[in-house]
């Protein structure tokens, strides 16, 4: 029976276990971590992947932890509305927008991966080194004195960013593409901003920009929630990048000083941060190929991408049901089947990386700082024509593979 082993039990590496499972192939996930605790700050799924999530039986879990996203909605930096648009089931999509604590989502699947596969279908503090392959079949090696996994079939890379496997596949590959922005981002406890489930952006990068959105609805009686927020600046040089690197305040609340709303505080949604963590704007090219002979790339470790447009995980969850489809497929032909499924996600996701470096969904914040001259307006359609906007939302959802619903179109 086709096996399969698994590095890394973050989102891309759990979902592909599931899918396989799904399909009735084995798997086990190796982690370096010796204990998976929820860590991180938020993320987005959007309905491209939220459905294959539901499709695993995962929506009733997911919908207990996360806030179903409502809109997206678009300020400059002095509070005034820019754009609206419904998100998720709001738009007509079939599935919906979660908003969730990555550490929420990494538990909904761990917990789905040992229920089904069983508490030894994953195994923590296995810190790989490499994969190796002969006609045989593949392994993994592991730090510790050597030791080494069972043979595989076939062996994932699904390590994340500072993925092993892809120095191994490509060590002469150089160092991160910078966009020139740095990100700040933390949790905060807060009452209901808006709808309550609205994703909002505001601000441009020159000036400062700020990303805020309801990632878990407390179950204290008090009616509050947990915000994820993200501060971009642009800044010249940036340390490595790290997702658990502490960050100071004082490097970026300048720029947000006066930012006072009458929808938001947001120099007070920084200060009472839980904690504030630091990361570059950095992605890497697109590789050529992801496949070699038993061993591919998935998720982050595939398309490292600028953490724009909320596709990062999204597009991993894509990657998982790619390969497992492949895979089921010609299980007596695993290397034409990581081939196919390098044909079928490598394009796609090059086209979302470099997507995410020029015309994100935050184009739309670009268009009216230059337009307005980063000034207040009286109307929105004296800056730009609102359809315009729209083009620019649409556009990205359909690079990313998430098509517009007619029932949005409609409602605009």
């Amino acid at each position: 029976m086709l096996s399969v082993g698994i590095i890394g039990a973050g989102i891309a590496g759990l979902t592909t276990a599931l899918e396989l499972h799904e399909r009735g192939i084995p798997a086990c996930v190796y982690d370096a971590s010796s204990v998976l605790e929820v860590v991180g700050v938020g993320i987005n799924i959007l309905p491209h992947g939220s459905r294959n999530l539901g499709e695993l039986g995962l929506a009733g879990e997911l919908a207990k932890v996360a806030v179903i996203t409502q809109e997206s909605v678009f300020f400059n930096r002095f509070g005034q509305l820019i754009y609206r648009e419904p998100a998720g089931r709001h738009a007509g999509y079939a599935d919906p927008q979660y908003s969730i604590h990555r550490g929420d989502l990494q538990k909904v699947l761990l917990d789905a991966v040992r229920q089904r596969l069983g508490d030894d279908a994953v195994q923590l503090g296995k810190r790989a080194l490499t994969a190796r392959q002969d006609g045989a079949g593949a392994h993994i090696v592991f730090a510790d004195s050597d030791e080494i996994s069972p043979v595989y079939d076939v062996i994932l890379g699904c390590d994340g960013v500072h993925s092993a496997v892809r120095k191994q596949l490509y060590p002469g590959e150089g160092a991160p593409h910078y966009t020139g922005v740095n990100m700040w981002r933390g949790v905060t406890i807060g009452d209901p901003i808006l709808s309550g489930a609205s994703m909002v952006r505001a601000g441009w990068l020159a000036a400062g920009k700020l990303v805020l959105y309801p990632i878990r609805n407390l179950d204290d009686g008090t009616g509050r929630q947990l915000y994820n927020w993200l501060a971009e600046v642009q800044t010249p040089e940036h340390r490595d990048r790290d997702w658990n690197r502490r960050g100071s305040i004082g490097d970026f609340l300048p720029h947000f000083a006066d930012w006072h709303f009458d929808w938001l505080d947001v120099p007070d949604l920084f200060r009472r941060a839980e904690v504030i963590l630091e990361y570059p704007m950095v992605d890497q090219d697109p590789l050529p190929r992801w496949s070699f002979g038993r061993v591919t790339l998935v998720g982050d470790a595939a398309h490292p991408m600028v953490p724009r447009g909320s596709n990062g995980a999204g597009q991993a969850i894509l990657d998982a049901r790619a390969i497992a489809d492949c895979l089921a497929a010609t299980p007596r032909d695993v290397i034409s089947a990581l081939e196919r499924y390098e044909l079928q996600r490598l394009p796609a996701t090059a086209r979302v990386v470099l997507t995410n470096r020029t015309n994100p969904p935050d184009a739309i914040l670009r268009e009216v700082y230059e337009r307005s001259g980063d000034r207040p307006f009286a109307r929105i359609e004296d800056v730009i024509d609102v359809r315009e906007l729209s083009r620019l939302s649409d556009h990205y959802k359909q690079v990313t593979g998430m098509p517009v619903p007619p029932s949005a179109d409609q409602a605009r």
